[in-house]
């Protein structure tokens, strides 16, 4: 079992608790938030806190988290566009579809999966059963690059580039709209959605989330964006573009409801990765080509123009 310490903020003050968490633990709905309360596994000063506690602001609210369900994740012949590998990582550009790792409704044809066929034992374990190897993740509906580590030693290391920023995620993706500035950074904390908790949002005692964009190619009514993750919340790219008001083109969720023709998901792609090594210390640099249906977007764009 693990137990988190979460600091309550005094802007959460009267906030009711399991709607809190929800919002401060990914991948923990408001209902599973409510299940920890009843259980009697959340806790503030030692005592156990119901799930219609209303925060105080300023405790220190302790979590412990049951340990997963034992899952048989096994491994699948299933391609893998492989851009990067050696003893102690993989980088793969992973196609839109494919989702990262086993979680209810996908228990296979995930990218774990996948990984387990081609790396066979050499999977770092940090992850648990459900997420051998993998580092950071990208949404089932956009495509690009990830890391993972083969062992334990490299998964550490990388987590620690993750968290102190050496470890670099660049974007590429078309917005709806005309950005005034040439560059920007959106400083806007992300957490689960008030209202649909299969949604993020720009909340109030969410998570620190920013991200830094630029504008490479302007066309009417659309604009050409690379993004560089400074953290990475769960869909932080596409809740704060439709944050300031340019949500990227073909997300249903956080933009339009209507899909776009020819475009699966959202117009966004992991084009570029740059680490430090997790044995050697030397920089690695790789980028990987836009998918086609993206390409496609563009060239549409630029005839209109």
């Amino acid at each position: 079992m693990e137990t988190r310490t979460l600091q309550v903020n005094p802007e959460d003050t009267g906030t009711r608790l399991d709607a809190w968490l929800a919002g401060q633990l990914p991948d923990v709905t408001r209902s599973a938030a409510a299940r920890l309360c009843e259980e009697g596994r959340v806790t503030a000063a030692g005592k156990p806190l119901a799930k219609n506690y209303r925060l105080g602001g300023g405790e220190a609210v302790s979590v412990t988290l049951p340990d997963p369900e034992p899952v048989d994740v096994a491994p699948q012949d299933i391609p893998l566009d492989v851009v990067y590998e050696d003893s102690d990582v993989i980088v793969v550009n992973k196609p839109k579809g494919l989702v990262v790792h086993p979680a209810p409704g996908h228990p296979d044809g995930t990218l774990v999966n996948a990984l387990l066929h081609h790396c066979g034992d050499s999977l770092s374990g940090i992850g648990g059963e459900l997420r051998p190897g993998i580092v950071h993740r990208i949404d089932r509906d956009t495509s690009g690059l990830l890391i993972a580590a083969k062992n334990d030693f490299a998964h550490q290391k990388l987590s620690a580039q993750l968290q102190d920023h050496t470890l670099a995620r660049i974007y590429r993706c078309i917005v709806i709209g005309n950005l005034r500035e040439d560059s920007g950074t959106v400083d806007a904390p992300i957490g689960r959605h008030p209202a649909d908790r299969k949604k993020m949002a720009v909340v109030a005692g969410g998570r620190s989330a920013v991200t830094h964009w630029s504008v490479l190619e302007r066309f009417p009514g659309y604009t050409y964006v690379e993004c560089r993750l400074e953290t990475g919340r769960t869909h932080q790219i596409r809740v704060h573009m439709a944050h300031i008001g340019h949500p990227i083109l073909g997300d249903t969720v956080y933009g339009a409801k209507k899909p776009v023709p020819g475009l699966q998901g959202q117009c966004l792609h992991a084009v570029g990765l740059r680490f430090l090594h997790p044995r050697t210390g030397e920089l690695v640099e790789l980028w990987c080509d836009l998918p086609e249906a993206f390409q496609t977007q563009l060239r549409k764009l630029e005839n209109r123009g």
